[in-house]
């Protein structure tokens, strides 16, 4: 008796350590989901426009499509999807945020609440603040019709609310794309436990990265497989093409190579020197400062990425008056200098 009642306390010890070692490491790998795990000097295309397959059926989650990145072959769509959802668990979509002169690269997660996603505009209940979508009523998902395309025989589960919805395409956050920051309860959501992507969600980048088709490079922000009903669905009637490109695509002049070796190269420099690419328009450094008047509007406009010619490098190979005032002084500076030195070595070359 006792011997057996031993066995049952050494069992549920041995069963909490186990899961405890579980939830650390689960933890560890959230918080590497979370952080910046990539970055690079050429910005994300605009995100696309394109239609939601139908919902297969209760309990599946849209996951948002999204532009990926190669080191061979720069960026890749990773077409909008449905997946069956962590029971309780809302995902909050990763983005590209540029800073520093790089953009990187911050995954997305599951949660019990939708954290910050940059701002960006995803659609589909993802507005770019929290998630419109639908919502968790004790262990069953309700999907709100107004933003979702379900079919209201096979799924029950839905109600109606109006959610605001805008055209904007931006793909990244930070100066000239969407200016937005966390607020103090995104940060609250952000410290929550979290969960990495599913396996199924890794599975399905995996194989977008294996389609040239999605790449930028071929299909200039205009994939013709933009969402699919399930994961790795890339063939049949589930699977939505874009209708249009977020913007006028611009091929980048640089490679993904050197955009990847610029930004390992100056991980420990002086980031702000750096000059970024996005979409493959030229910018000089004044683009990590707040975008001008009109280049906000040129933005809205799909604009974004040409420059005028004051802000073309090879216009500003003569130096202004400023810079021609700051060389002199550097000059009458350096030969004072010298004059000193001379004055001081005098004595000693008389000894």
């Amino acid at each position: 008796m006792k011997r057996s009642v031993r066995r049952r306390v050494f069992g549920l010890v041995l069963g909490v350590l186990l899961l405890t070692v579980a939830v650390l490491s689960l933890s560890t790998a959230s918080s590497a989901q979370i952080g910046i795990g990539i970055s690079v000097r050429i910005g994300p295309p605009a995100l696309p426009v394109y239609a939601q397959p139908l919902c297969p059926g209760p309990g599946y989650h849209w996951i948002p499509g999204y532009w990926a990145w190669n080191d061979d072959g720069g960026y890749y769509w990773v077409p909008g999807t449905w997946v069956v959802a962590p029971v309780g668990m809302l995902w909050t979509p990763g983005y590209w945020g540029f800073a520093g002169g790089f953009y990187g690269w911050h995954g997305g997660y599951w949660g019990p609440h939708v954290g910050f996603y940059g701002g960006i505009n995803y659609g589909f209940g993802y507005g770019g603040v929290g998630f419109g979508g639908g919502e968790w009523r004790g262990g069953t998902f309700f999907y709100n019709r107004s933003v979702t395309n379900v079919n209201v025989t096979n799924v029950t589960n839905v109600y109606t609310r109006t959610v605001v919805v805008n055209n904007t395409h931006t793909s990244f956050n930070g100066p000239g794309g969407v200016v937005a920051r966390p607020t103090p309860q995104e940060e609250a959501y952000g410290r929550e436990p979290h969960t990495a992507a599913l396996a199924a969600q890794t599975q399905h980048e995996h194989a977008a990265s294996q389609n040239r088709q999605l790449f930028a490079s071929e299909n200039h922000g205009r994939p013709a497989i933009a969402a699919t009903g399930k994961p790795g669905e890339f063939n049949g009637r589930n699977v939505q093409k874009a209708s249009a490109a977020g913007e006028p695509y611009r091929q980048p002049k640089m490679s993904p190579q050197e955009a990847r070796r610029s930004a390992a190269d100056n991980r420990g420099g002086n980031r702000g020197s750096e000059t970024p690419v996005r979409n493959g328009g030229n910018f000089n450094n004044r683009a990590t400062a707040p975008p001008a008047k009109h280049e906000a509007r040129n933005n809205a406009e799909g604009n974004r990425g040409q420059m005028s010619s004051r802000d073309n490098p090879k216009d500003n190979s003569k130096p202004s008056k400023q810079e021609k005032q700051v060389q002199k002084q550097a000059e009458k500076a350096n030969r004072a200098q010298a004059k000193a030195e001379q004055k001081r070595n005098a004595p000693e070359r008389r000894r």
